[in-house]
């Protein structure tokens, strides 16, 4: 007895999958709590049209949460530097570039009820400032008075911190580009000027229009 192929998702399925994705990205960095009919009209589709993709309105949102953690993931796989900490400004930039134009969407991510879906995901970034952190406490450049693992964790909050002032005030791309590497590098121990001639040395850490 011979086993069909697996056929491919119809053309106009996939594209509608796309659009309610797409339209959520936008209507959930807008409000968090918008509803799945919300989303559905804003992607051009009817309620009914939603189900045959997803179940429930969190089946929506997970879906959401695991293709922006898996860009936010790829999109690091390049970033390498000799110096740890050049490489975890690196990162810090980097991460900005990818969430800051869905800012509460990102909040909403790391801080909600969904945040240990998302961290499984991002589990590959955290590894690469555990790394970063350990190598640069190893050669002095880092803070030792705390431990790598911790650091590592605080390191992400001040990342964090930067997010939540940007969705609280108008905070530009250029100008929470260079202060999310201000307040990780300080995180490692440097200080403020120290942090400045980091940034300003390394055309790597340079604001670059990405998009």
């Amino acid at each position: 007895m011979q086993t069909s192929p697996t056929r491919a998702p119809r053309r106009d399925a996939a594209e509608n999958r796309t659009a309610l994705l797409d339209a959520a990205r936008l209507i959930l960095n807008q409000d968090p709590d918008a509803s799945l009919e919300t989303i559905a009209t804003a992607a051009g589709l009817s309620r009914r049209a939603v189900y045959g993709h997803f179940a429930t309105r969190d089946d929506l949102v997970r879906a959401l949460l695991d293709r922006g953690a898996s860009g936010v993931v790829a999109s690091l796989e390049s970033v390498s530097h000799p110096d740890p900490t050049v490489r975890v400004a690196l990162i810090a930039s980097r991460l900005w570039h990818e969430v800051e134009n869905i800012r509460v969407m990102a909040l909403f991510a790391v801080r909600g009820p969904l945040k240990l879906h998302t961290a499984a995901h991002l589990a590959p970034v955290r590894l690469r400032v555990r790394e970063a952190v350990e190598q640069g406490q190893a050669d002095g450049t880092f803070r030792t008075d705390i431990p790598s693992d911790r650091l590592a964790r605080l390191i992400e909050d001040s990342a964090l911190s930067v997010l939540e002032e940007s969705a609280r005030s108008a905070l530009a791309q250029r100008e929470g580009h260079r202060l999310v590497m201000l307040t990780t590098l300080g995180t490692i121990g440097l200080g403020w000027r120290e942090a400045v001639a980091v940034i300003d040395t390394h055309e790597e850490l340079a604001w670059k229009d990405i998009t």
